[in-house]
């Protein structure tokens, strides 16, 4: 399934509105504009197999992007808009992008990847003029409205951070179909699961370069719903949204919700959010207490999935089921879940260990990087794999996650990796040991702590930690940046050098708790 099948049906009905201005794409228009681009990017070379890039503000403008790459066998990219230059530059790189489009909204950053990606053959920009790239719009007028016979789905291609520093792309082999034929696993399953159909009113309120924003709203155009964009999320305006444009079905991250609950009384009742037959929530675990006060606000509509962008297995929880089962993320859905020790040995009902989801084949690759593929699956069963995070089930198969991947930091529902803001202090002369960890935070979830043992000669303190802070602004993305730094004397270590950051971290947490 993809848009085109409902343009008889419905060509003037909106595919896509943007909440804040009313700027709407038709199915009819993202039909011919997305045909015309596949053109364009025909024109210029490309093949099946090929990749583009996206860099781009939430604006329903990316989707005609997204599906003229979908319905050219090629693969798609989107970028993190809150990297750096040199951080987006490796992605484009990586991926092998011959055409990057970029939103006028985000010109700085198109502007300086010029230079640094001189692979690139064609660069195009909407909305407005950005130096070095040709009109989108001007180029869309020149390439044919008539769809090849041929039209190979194509896939996308996204981007995970590593844990030394640099983002790895996932992979997945091109599927052996055209893109108006069944098959897509995200249409396929949470279509069913979660009833999206053309009659779908979809608020997403998260960044589209994220996997599952930019996914399900694919899902819903592929199922001739309507997607409602916002730009950014606000709570006061999310609800509004709702109740405007009646929306049924959502997806949010628990800080999200946190947002929506701190909201005044008087402003959480002011508005009608009965239309809402699905709210999802993922990407970070939900305090109990949080869900709790969301189901008594908006009824038994949350439905939680855990998954990754990786596609390894996926399960699946409704209100009802939760709660009965209280802080479990649910039952598989995607694949077969296998709880391990460290030697891979499978562990009995109720023994935590590494989460391993079975599927037919191996889901997905690491692009470029065989040694991060390979520690993904089991050592002997190459067609289970696992994200690194710890849990166990419980005898009804409900799985409960007690860990998570090493000591990735989960902050609004945004992963980030500790080594890389390791390894950027590290380079700091003032720095003579570090350690970052994620602490709690009541409503990000988690906030991003760096512990730091100061080189001699360098005094720690209040100056110190804003020089670094500084320092790292420079050279990573500003949300990967801690929000605080502390000072230590000595780090904590082994005799052999290994960092014992479970030890700093649970102390942290011990001083929350108390």
């Amino acid at each position: 399934m993809y848009p085109g099948v409902w343009v008889k049906e419905q060509a003037d009905k909106p595919a896509v509105v943007l909440a804040e201005t009313g700027e709407q794409v038709t199915y009819g228009e993202l039909e011919e504009r997305s045909v015309r681009l596949a053109h364009v990017l025909h024109d210029t070379g490309l093949r099946r197999g090929d990749a583009i890039a996206l860099i781009t503000d939430n604006t329903p403008r990316a989707f005609e992007v997204y599906w003229a790459a979908l319905r050219s066998g090629l693969y798609i990219t989107a970028v993190n808009t809150h990297l750096t230059p040199d951080e987006a530059a490796y992605i484009v790189r990586d991926c092998g992008a011959k055409v990057v489009v970029v939103s006028a909204a985000l010109r700085p950053m198109a502007e300086a990847l010029v230079p640094l990606t001189p692979e690139v053959q064609l660069r195009l920009a909407y909305g407005g003029e950005v130096s070095d790239h040709s009109s989108y719009d001007e180029a869309l007028a020149k390439g044919s409205p008539v769809p090849f016979a041929d039209q190979p789905s194509g896939a996308d291609m996204l981007y995970s951070s590593g844990t030394t520093g640099r983002p790895k792309g996932i992979r997945a082999p091109l599927p052996d179909r055209q893109v108006g034929e069944p098959g897509n696993t995200v249409v396929a399953v949470f279509g069913m699961l979660y009833g999206f159909d053309t009659e779908t009113v979809y608020l997403s309120p998260a960044p589209i370069y994220h996997a599952a924003p930019l996914r399900f709203c694919a899902a819903i155009q592929s199922l001739g719903g309507t997607v409602v964009l916002m730009k950014k999320f606000d709570p006061e305006q999310a609800l509004a949204n709702i109740q405007k444009h009646r929306v049924t079905h959502s997806q949010w991250v628990p800080t999200m919700f946190v947002r929506m609950l701190k909201l005044p009384q008087d402003v959480r009742e002011k508005y009608d959010v009965s239309s809402l037959k699905v709210a999802v929530h993922a990407a970070a675990p939900c305090p109990v207490d949080v869900k709790h006060k969301m189901i008594e606000w908006w009824g038994p509509v949350l439905q939680e999935y855990y998954s990754s962008t990786e596609g390894a297995g996926a399960t699946f929880i409704s209100s009802e089921q939760w709660l009965a089962h209280p802080g479990s993320v649910g039952q598989a859905a995607v694949g077969i879940i296998h709880i391990c020790d460290d030697e891979g040995v499978e562990l009995p009902v109720g023994q935590i260990g590494t989460v391993f989801f079975e599927q037919e084949q191996m889901p997905f690759s690491y692009y470029n990087d065989p040694e991060k593929t390979k520690a993904a699956q089991h050592p002997e069963h190459p067609n289970w794999t696992t994200m690194g995070d710890v849990g166990y089930v419980d005898g009804e198969g409900f799985l409960y996650l007690t860990d998570r991947k090493s000591f990735m930091i989960i902050s609004g529902g945004v992963n980030i990796y500790p080594q890389e803001v390791e390894d950027a202090l590290t380079l700091h002369p003032a720095v003579l040991d570090v350690a970052v960890i994620g602490i709690p935070d009541e409503v990000m979830g988690e906030q991003v702590k760096a512990v730091v043992e100061a080189a001699p000669g360098h005094t720690p303190g209040p100056e110190l930690a804003e020089e670094l802070t500084a320092f790292l602004r420079q050279h990573i993305a500003g949300y990967k940046v801690p929000r605080s730094i502390d000072f230590t004397e000595q780090l904590p270590r082994t005799p052999t050098g290994k960092l014992l950051k479970r030890v700093l971290r649970d102390g942290y947490q011990a001083q929350a708790s108390a």
